[in-house]
């Protein structure tokens, strides 16, 4: 009994030199990262990207949850892991190629990194895993990779607005669903990235994260609690823009813009956060669990530290020593590897891009601004070509991104983008096509699309500088390799779409129609695409 009250009353504290070296760390951890967590202050703080709002939140959030376990640290002299200085040189290395890469995100992943194996390095095994929850809810602050986002975002539009639809018509409204427009006869609603979802889906998974932490429960439960996150959020979502068609149908257009639009989704999302809760508490009640709701679901303090504790001052071990000389390196490195900056190559705008190739003319086209502030490319060109002997054409088009680092700024591929225009991909294959003046044919996907009796046929490929790609995750493997080595990101999607005669049960004449005109576009990219 009295070697277990000697036990309780012992605390370590750190000396001055203890905290010296902490500080020390703490100053080369925030010098290394500066650009790529000023950025992410940016991020949370840009009127379009609410989705990531609440990041500004987590950092303060998580300090808390380790404040939490200052009982259990004052415990524990300071005992080290080498493991966290392996960690700390794979944050390192990460950090060296995110910034040769000029990828925001991988430098911001590389600070999560580096953090952990210092903390690691630090606190040693048992102190890690006390540590382990509020690190990892750190990774609740950064961003999704954009071809993640794009993809996901594109995904839940098309469910959001099914289920949006399935609402309108429960209130006995004619409505007709195409991709993501939704079409009230008087008015059309178009459900844009911004009401994907995802506005709420982020917030409210970080806060189903930290409710199923603080939850003292059964493992099963939290799992339970935080994965239900993603239906809440899509349900709810989808019932909003239901409501939204609704209240448009009967009191006009504006219900969808402004203040009231606003308003509402701040409504929709109080009411995922009151479904949480309320699932928590319906969750206590299965197995048999009889306790109170506070006493299940809140938050704890630490107890004050004993004025009569035997105190021990903390040394600072050596593999956390070991740890901030590799930071001292890196910084050191980073003088070099900030000198680089990207390299935009020469080219010619569109504008000087051909009409005419052979007996098919062309006419140039323009693209609605909201889908130019979406797509937020470089430079484009969308010509509609036809000829004297097939009247029905082919619609080119062709993107160009000088630089694809960030969120948005990056080719968006048409398996992503074609289902919102209410489309469906019947078939994905590959298929080649012959260029004028080259030995080699050029490999594309081929998709063949459907909507009710509509058919049309699409080839697409991806320029990446000296590559032509057919696979979205090769594009975005060379992206980051071309920006290591070449200082380069830019990049350009190609497509090409024609009509297809429903009739036509194996759509040969929509590939004759392609294979006609295809390569001498090619041909002519290299100037406006660069190598």
């Amino acid at each position: 009994m009295t070697s277990q009250t000697t036990k309780q009353n012992t605390i370590w504290t750190n000396t001055p030199m203890s905290w010296t070296a902490i500080g020390i760390a703490a100053i080369l951890l925030a010098a290394l990262f500066w650009e790529g967590l000023t950025e992410l202050l940016a991020v949370w703080l840009d009127e379009g990207r609410q989705e990531y709002s609440h990041g500004i939140l987590i950092p303060v959030i998580s300090l808390f949850l380790a404040w939490q376990m200052k009982n259990l640290l004052q415990s524990e002299p300071y005992r080290g892991s080498y493991l966290g200085l392996l960690v700390v040189i794979a944050g390192v290395v990460l950090l060296l190629l995110g910034e040769l890469a000029t990828l925001y995100i991988v430098v911001q992943y590389a600070f999560l990194i580096t953090l952990t194996g210092l903390c690691w390095a630090l606190f040693g095994n048992r102190g890690f895993l006390w540590l382990l929850v509020p690190l990892i809810y750190l990774s609740f602050m950064i961003p999704l990779p954009a071809f993640l986002y794009n993809n996901l975002s594109g995904k839940l539009q098309l469910i959001s607005s099914e289920l949006g639809v399935a609402v309108i018509r429960a209130f006995g409204i004619t409505v007709f669903l195409a991709g993501n427009v939704i079409d009230l006869g008087v008015y059309k609603l178009q459900v844009v990235e911004a009401c994907s979802g995802l506005r709420y889906l982020f917030p409210l998974a970080s806060f189903a994260f930290l409710a199923a932490y603080l939850y003292k429960g059964k493992m099963w439960k939290r799992v339970v609690l935080f994965i239900s996150s993603i239906p809440i959020t899509i349900l709810m979502n989808s019932f909003r823009i239901g409501i939204i068609g609704v209240l448009v149908e009967y009191f006009g257009i504006e219900q969808a813009e402004g203040f009231l639009h606003l308003f509402e989704g701040w409504v929709i999302f109080m009411a995922c956060v009151a479904i949480l809760l309320a699932e928590i508490w319906l969750l206590n009640k299965i197995g048999g669990q009889k306790k109170a709701f506070r006493e299940v679901f809140g938050v704890d303090f630490p107890e004050p530290t004993p004025k009569d504790a035997d105190v021990h001052a903390r040394s600072v071990p050596r593999p956390f020593i070991a740890s901030t000389v590799i930071l001292i390196a890196a910084l050191i490195g980073m003088n070099v590897v900030t000198e680089r900056t990207q390299i935009f190559p020469d080219r010619e705008g569109f504008e000087s891009f051909p009409l005419g190739f052979a007996d098919w003319t062309g006419q140039t086209q323009t693209m609605e601004q909201i889908f130019v502030d979406t797509l937020n490319f470089t430079d484009y060109k969308m010509v509609s070509y036809t000829s004297p002997t097939d009247p029905v054409g082919v619609q080119f088009y062709a993107a160009y991104y000088k630089e694809q680092r960030t969120k948005g700024n990056a080719a968006h591929s048409p398996r992503s983008c074609i289902p919102g225009g209410g489309w469906e991909i019947t078939k994905l294959s590959r298929t080649t096509v012959d260029i004028p003046d080259r030995t080699e044919p050029l490999l594309v996907n081929r998709l063949q699309i459907e909507k009710g009796q509509d058919k049309q046929l699409v080839y697409y490929y991806f320029k990446q500088r000296d590559r032509e790609l057919t696979s979205e995750y090769h594009v975005k493997w060379f992206l980051f390799w071309d920006a290591l080595t070449k200082r380069r990101t830019d990049g350009a999607l190609v497509r090409f779409v024609t009509t297809v005669d429903p009739s036509d049960p194996d759509w040969a004449n929509g590939d004759k129609r392609l294979s006609s005109i295809v390569g001498n576009v090619v041909a002519a990219l290299g100037k406006h695409v660069p190598d």
